[in-house]
């Protein structure tokens, strides 16, 4: 039932991310998938996501990301690209690119997919492969090489931590070599498996500076040539990210199992069940659900966020992120200097500098069935 906020205008969705499949032949230990991914087994159909591409279209979203797990391994996906096209969807297949091939890649772009997004985990092969958990890493670059010469923008993903920050230049180097458009250097935000993993993945502040500085050096010298994104991570900052730019307003993920979630994230919340498309319209969850007016609008927010005059940039944090460090998903997210726990993040910055010696926790089906 849908529970009143403070802003009772509700907006339309625009960026819709269709999570097809939790099913990855990599085994990445960051990946956002919930840790528990073996338990949601009963995928959306064809005709089901067809139905959810079209609701959300007619309320009004334009951005569609094609993503999973991989979502490659759905062998409707070009048919779902072309029903996309037909909607008038701008469409984002967002990819390990693992056994994605030249022909493939000819087929999606006949279907009407508009831009492909591929992860490399590392410059080089060993680490690269290592932390895949599968090899790999040559096949991804061949298949950057078929994303640039089939006339997409090569859109290159890199996700940074602990184990590869050291890496900055030979990753952008890397990029500058495969010829990429646009370079993202995403630092791990900790959700899934990467908050499992997280005493092993997050680095120190000074080797996230060290980074930072590449990577605007970079900036300078490729501008005109290459855009770069540094994702900053959040631990490393007084304030935290604006909530999916506001709980409710923009963004629609569609779990691999029908259920709508406010955030890719979403199933860290303690919630017993959220709205399923199977049951329930995309307009009717969106406007209706409880759970996606939970956090919409300023009544929500507990002190200091109710009162602050930044509320309106940030939201009062990330709801998930505050649940996974406080137990509590109304709490102000501790990222935010003003937050009464703000301790939690210093205390995890100075646990950095002495990381545990452990090792890491690789997503697979038999570590996800001991967290059901």
């Amino acid at each position: 039932m849908k529970t009143a906020g403070s802003n009772p205008k509700i907006t339309n969705p625009r960026w819709l991310l269709a999570e097809l499949t939790y099913a990855c032949p990599l085994q990445c230990p960051y990946c956002s998938n919930p840790v528990d991914y073996a338990h949601y087994k009963e995928e959306l159909s064809t005709e089901d996501w067809k139905r959810v591409l079209t609701q959300a279209r007619q309320m009004g979203a334009v951005q569609l990301g094609f993503s999973g797990g991989e979502p490659l391994t759905r062998q409707d996906l070009a048919e779902l690209v072309a029903h996309a096209r037909q909607l008038g969807y701008y469409s984002n297949l967002i990819t390990s690119g693992y056994g994605l091939t030249e022909d493939k890649i000819r087929h999606l772009k006949q279907a009407g997919l508009d831009h492909i997004q591929v992860s490399i985990q590392a410059p080089e092969k060993d680490l690269s492969d290592f932390l895949a958990g599968t090899e790999s890493f040559e096949h991804k670059k061949q298949v950057a090489r078929w994303v640039k010469a089939n006339d997409y923008p090569m859109v290159l993903c890199v996700v940074i931590h602990r184990h590869n920050i050291e890496q900055m230049e030979q990753i952008l180097e890397m990029a500058i070599e495969l010829g990429a458009d646009y370079l993202e250097l995403a630092n791990t935000q900790y959700y899934g498996w990467a908050h499992l993993n997280r005493p092993q993945l997050l680095p120190s502040r000074e080797q996230f500076e060290r980074a930072e500085a590449i990577a605007h050096r970079y900036q300078d010298k490729m501008k005109g040539k290459m855009k770069i994104y540094y994702v900053i991570p959040d631990f490393y900052e007084d304030r935290p990210k604006a909530c999916m730019n506001g709980w409710g307003t923009t963004f629609l993920t569609i779990a691999p199992d029908g259920s709508a979630l406010p955030c890719h994230a979403a199933r860290e919340l303690p919630v017993d069940d959220f709205p399923n498309v199977r049951e329930m319209s995309v307009k009717e969850i969106w406007e209706e659900s409880e759970i996606f007016n939970r956090f919409r609008g300023f009544e929500w927010m507990p002190e200091p966020c109710r009162s602050c005059d930044e509320k309106t940039k940030d939201y009062g944090g990330c709801r998930c992120q505050a649940y996974l460090l406080t137990g509590d998903m109304n709490a102000t997210d501790p990222v935010c200097s003003k937050s009464p726990q703000r301790q939690l993040i210093d205390d995890i910055i100075e646990s950095a500098n002495s990381p545990e010696e452990a090792p890491l926790v690789f997503r697979n089906a038999k570590n996800s069935k001991a967290f059901i």
